[in-house]
């Protein structure tokens, strides 16, 4: 990321701000279009900015990662194989026992109910595990 000024000087919103304008193309709307998503499904969401650049939302722990690639935009579910998936959205990642992702490419459609229906399974889950 090239974005002017010390990323430690920036709130991880502006560091995701910054990596939206950056992208500039298809997948800079896309995660726009997600992240506005993750924040209707769930208005006390944290925005974080982890792993040298990785936009994180998180609601008593780890809900989804937003990571964007030459020919996707990869949401990954930190405990999707737990979550209902009746929409089938998750399409990557199918194989572990934990995570789960959604990859989108250049012209597809977002089924933004399902989508918010697992962001908000996401955080029922976490606070389950939280109150533990």
């Amino acid at each position: 990321m090239t974005a002017s000024g010390s990323q430690k000087s920036k709130s991880p919103s502006q560091l995701i701000d910054a990596r939206i304008k950056e992208l500039g193309d298809w997948r800079g709307k896309m995660l726009s279009r997600l992240r506005s998503l993750i924040k209707e499904a769930d208005p006390e969401v944290v925005e974080e900015w982890k792993w040298r650049g990785v936009p994180v939302w998180s609601h008593d722990g780890l809900i989804c990662t937003g990571e964007s690639y030459k020919s996707v935009v990869k949401m990954t579910f930190a405990k999707g194989a737990a979550l209902e998936d009746r929409s089938r959205l998750f399409n990557s990642s199918l194989e572990g026992n934990t995570r789960r992702a959604i990859d989108f490419h250049e012209g597809d459609k977002i089924n933004e109910t399902a989508f918010k229906t697992l962001v908000r399974a996401a955080v029922t889950l976490n606070k389950s595990k939280a109150k533990r």
